[in-house]
């Protein structure tokens, strides 16, 4: 963020709860601060609420949400009335809504691409400046000249058109000289030209690019200041014997652009690119200056070339522009387009020269007795001009910033991955040495806590995997509301040991404080309603409780339903990013988040922590690090694995990693403080925190350079060179990839689709992450969202366990 004090990340919206249709209060539980008890809170709709019965427990008002939503409790929306006449003629209607959160949803959107387009046009127009994009660099070579007149080939360097098309030549009169400077202005060399010019009392005539124009107007602004006259050289210094006439007419109305931005004026005066002497021309060339003349330019030409764009020694320069026998001359030299510190000497000993034998100077009109071929320009070409020359000025400035941005998101990507691979790689190595691994088996008890929501489809492949566990278990599926039937499921599969807790929608950390509250064990293990369990997998994720510095574990979780494209690609991510993630983050003891499908606590370190907060959408991320804050140690066990239903559509998708990124944003800046902190607090903050944001934040927000950088390479610059580094960037992510699924024990089938993961899913992650940017900082409230779920995860075989 830039200096001053960040914006505050809101708080989610929480759903308010329907009331319930007996009247009776609605009851809500919450973790009280330390101990084991609960406070139960209870009120009905509108109703305030005391002190309740001893124990713990008090009451807490339902309306919890005036202010944030109407004043009737539900959400504000805008509609229109349709009505439609039935058979009974009497008028029905119903109300077609917009609800604000869905337009304030499309606005993000429309923000976040309105960010990615504007990247994209500041390449474009950036590389359209430096002859990148639409550059054609070839160059006509001599042709016969059958339709030229000879007149014109043996006249003077100028060329007029009338109105019928007819063109007349124009010589320089004699002891006269008229100075001209082609493919400027340069910043590095035209200054010293000018500084030149202006010693010497001279004036001359710049042709100049339009693409030099944007970027430089000022030196265009100090020409005109200093008397000198300019011409157009086109926009992009393209052969024009190559180009169609469309090509030809926006070379010149780009260029007349640049110039009434640049200074005001527009310009009759021409002067193609590549073009020497009058004799010169062509039957490939000549239809070109027709063109040109058509639209009213005067063409002017060379009779005397330095030929300093060749950088012979000063005398030669000097000697290659003198003209012969006292003649008049256009004479040409060059401002721009390499070093020009020898035409900076060599002009001004040749001014000197040429005083002394009687020669004057003047410009390509002077020469001609005619007036300037600079006008003013209209008021609306002035402002075109300076709102392009003003975007091309950001664009110049955005550049290198963004140059530099896409080698640290380079070297971020590599170093990540590299680093992960090494900790992972001395995590399994010192894996054995841990203490839990040499101590006898934790055979404690353990309250299994399922929140469940709608989940008809899923929970009895959950309660089925949690039934044949190898470790003593009770199972509390705290039903959170639901309208599908999900709780009579639970009750009506009548497993041993296992409860269901019903509680009005207060959404899921409410449901799993509820749990915790009920929960007979002091090792609690945490899953969601769509995740089935192995038999062993709850006794390989209690196994670290055996160090009493543990106050929660990670799992592993793995995808379930990766039978489909989305699903194999989501395969990859959680293998590759999240486990091999979290290997590092465990030996940095620093683990960010304990995932909602598989984790454990000890009781006693929730209730230090506070128990699981809605203040954030991640309550995992939340809980996680205020564990870490507590003093607590998070550890990860690859062992223990849990097969989750991962969303199987773009639209399920993005609504659960919109979900995640905005959820971890909110988080860190909850626990911003341990930036400061002492101690264990300060440890997250000072080495944990910093990899977050610039790992899952910063580096996937800026990752999209790579990809642009690499089509704007393919497509204007040099596309072997770009497809060999992105090729590069990808086999070496292939190779971390294929480490990650070794250390999982997972086939390498999977990563045949990696290439593809890196083109389009990837892409689908940049923009969610700019659109949960973009929700924080125009500070939008963000409510939870229900998946849809299939059921596909079944129970899944159960191998031992790999000590």
């Amino acid at each position: 963020m830039t200096g001053g004090r960040p914006p505050r990340l809101p708080r989610p919206r929480r759903r308010l709860p329907a009331p319930r249709q007996d009247g009776a209060p609605r009851t809500v539980f919450r973790l009280t601060g330390s101990g084991r008890r609960a406070e139960r809170r209870t009120g009905g709709p509108g109703a305030t609420a005391g002190p309740g019965r001893t124990g713990g427990l008090r009451f807490r008002p339902a309306g919890r949400l005036v202010g944030k939503l109407g004043l009737t409790g539900r959400p504000r929306s805008t509609g229109r009335l349709i009505g439609k006449l039935g058979p009974t003629g009497r008028l029905r209607s119903r109300l077609r809504t917009v609800k604000p959160r869905e337009l304030r949803t499309r606005t993000r959107m429309v923000l976040a691409l309105a960010t990615l387009l504007a990247l994209v046009c500041t390449l474009l127009l950036d590389g359209y400046l430096h002859a990148e994009v639409g550059n054609d660099a070839r160059v006509y070579r001599s042709h016969a000249s059958r339709t030229v007149p000879d007149r014109l080939r043996k006249g003077g360097p100028v060329i007029t058109f009338d109105h019928r098309g007819k063109a007349t030549e124009h010589a320089v009169p004699s002891k006269t000289i008229a100075l001209t400077f082609d493919d400027g202005p340069d910043p590095r060399w035209t200054p010293e030209i000018l500084d030149v010019l202006r010693r010497h009392k001279v004036r001359g005539t710049f042709f100049v690019l339009g693409q030099m124009v944007i970027r430089h107007p000022e030196l265009v602004r100090r020409m005109r200041a200093a008397g000198h006259e300019v011409g157009v050289h086109t926009f992009s210094h393209v052969d024009l014997s190559y180009q169609d006439k469309g090509r030809m007419d926006r070379e010149l109305a780009q260029s007349q652009l640049a110039l009434a931005g640049a200074a005001g004026i527009t310009s009759s005066l021409f002067r193609a690119p590549y073009a020497s002497k009058v004799r010169a021309l062509d039957d490939r060339t000549w239809p070109v200056q027709q063109h040109i003349g058509s639209k009213g330019y005067i063409s002017a030409f060379v009779d005397t070339d330095s030929e300093d764009w060749q950088r012979p020694p000063v005398k030669e320069i000097v000697q290659n522009a003198t003209p012969e026998g006292g003649k008049g001359a256009s004479v040409l030299f060059h401002d721009a387009g390499g070093n020009r510190a020898r035409t900076v000497q060599a002009l001004s000993l040749y001014i000197e020269r040429m005083k002394k034998k009687g020669y004057s100077f003047t410009t390509i009109t002077g020469a001609l007795g005619a007036h300037s071929a600079n006008h003013p320009a209209r008021a609306l070409s002035v402002w075109e001009g300076r709102a392009l020359i003003w975007a091309a000025a950001v664009s110049h400035s955005a550049l290198p910033f963004l140059m530099g941005l896409l080698g640290l998101v380079g070297f971020s990507v590599i170093g990540r991955l590299l680093l992960m691979v090494v900790l992972a790689w001395w995590h399994r190595r010192s894996r054995e040495r841990r203490r839990w691994s040499r101590v006898q088996e934790v055979t404690d008890p353990v309250s299994v806590i399922v929140p469940a929501y709608n989940e008809k489809e899923c929970i009895a492949n959950t309660l089925t995997s949690l039934s044949v566990s190898t470790h003593p278990i009770e199972i509390l599926v705290v039903d959170d509301g639901s309208t599908d039937g999900t709780a009579d499921i639970a009750e009506a599969m009548g497993l041993p040991n296992v409860r269901v807790l019903r509680q009005a929608n207060a959404g899921k950390p409410a449901a799993l404080n509820r749990g915790i509250a009920h929960a007979s064990h002091e090792l609690i293990v945490m899953m969601d309603g769509d995740t089935v369990f192995e038999p062993t997998t709850i006794r390989e994720l209690v196994r670290p409780f055996a160090d009493s510095r543990v106050g929660a574990v990670a799992g592993n979780a793995k995808v379930g339903n990766r039978g489909k494209l989305i699903g194999a690609w989501q395969h990859i991510e959680y293998v590759m990013g999240f486990n091999l993630d979290r290997r590092m983050y465990d030996l940095l003891r620093c683990m960010p988040t304990i995932p909602g499908a598989i984790g454990a606590f000890r009781r006693r370190a929730l209730l230090e922590a506070g128990g699981m907060s809605a203040d954030t959408l991640a309550e995992d991320t939340d809980i996680t690090i205020a564990l870490h804050r507590a003093g607590w140690r998070v550890v990860y066990q690859e062992h223990a694995r849990a097969w989750t239903e991962a969303p199987s559509s773009l639209g399920q998708l993005w609504k659960q990693r919109y979900r995640w990124s905005y959820g971890t944003m909110q988080a860190l800046w909850k626990h911003r403080r341990s930036l400061i902190d002492r101690g264990p607090s300060g440890r997250f903050g000072r080495v944990g925190m910093p990899l977050v944001v610039l790992f899952q934040i910063l580096t996937p927000l800026c990752a999209p350079l790579i990809d642009l950088f690499t089509l704007y390479g393919v497509i204007f610059l040099d596309p072997v060179r770009s497809l060999l580094a992105w090729a590069a960037l990808l086999l070496v992510q292939l190779l971390g990839a294929a480490y990650a699924f070794r250390l999982d024990r997972e086939s390498y089938r999977a990563l045949a689709v990696l290439p593809l993961q890196q083109i389009a899913y990837r892409q689908l992650m940049y923009l969610v992450l700019l659109h949960s940017c973009v929700t924080a900082a125009t500070g939008t409230l963000l409510p939870w969202q229900k998946l849809k779920r299939t059921g596909e995860v079944d129970t899944p075989r159960a191998p031992e366990a790999v000590r």
